[in-house]
């Protein structure tokens, strides 16, 4: 009977003890923290110019293709048919070789996306762990992920994206009204 009873308290202690302890639970809105610093415009501006060098690969080698696809039409009727088989291969790989080139950009302009972003998202999750450290948070949220709501509702006061900047010693300029 008296373990019972002692289990019954010590059950009780600790059920009384979790109900003490909140839980403060706050979120952080990475786009507008990440908008407000001044790498993005640098890694904005970067990525666009390899985006641009990209492009221009990529219509030299469509101008290319577009050329040879427009001599072969015009003078296909009255070439030998070894030399048009030939040109038409040759056609073909260039048009591979076009597929392939508009890959290797898209994979290339991500690839220097996450190196130049790293550093940035490294920085920013120092950031809210010491801010949701010096403030008491259990847990910070991000409001979004890949654009759906991950937060539905919260008050003003859980949104630590302000503090965040602040700790990044940046003065929070005026956004765009957040949802």
């Amino acid at each position: 009977m008296k373990k019972t009873i002692l289990l019954l308290a010590f059950g009780l202690t600790t059920l009384f003890v979790n109900a003490q302890t909140a839980t403060k639970i706050g979120f952080a809105d990475a786009e507008y923290i990440f908008s407000q610093m001044p790498e993005s415009k640098a890694i904005e501006a970067e990525l666009q110019a390899l985006q641009t060098q990209l492009k221009k690969q990529y219509d030299g080698k469509v101008a290319e293709f577009q050329k040879k696809l427009q001599e072969f039409q015009q003078y296909g009727a009255t070439v030998p048919d070894a030399v048009k088989q030939n040109t038409e291969r040759e056609l073909r790989q260039i048009q591979e070789n076009i597929q392939k080139l508009e890959q290797d950009s898209q994979e290339n302009l991500q690839r220097k996306q996450v190196q130049l972003m790293e550093p940035v998202f490294t920085k920013v999750g120092k950031a809210i762990e010491e801010v949701a450290k010096a403030n008491g948070f259990t847990m910070i949220l991000t409001n979004q992920i890949s654009g759906l709501d991950v937060v539905l509702y919260a008050d003003d006061q859980s949104d630590v994206s302000d503090l965040v900047l602040k700790k990044l010693g940046i003065t929070p300029q005026a956004a765009a009204p957040k949802k």
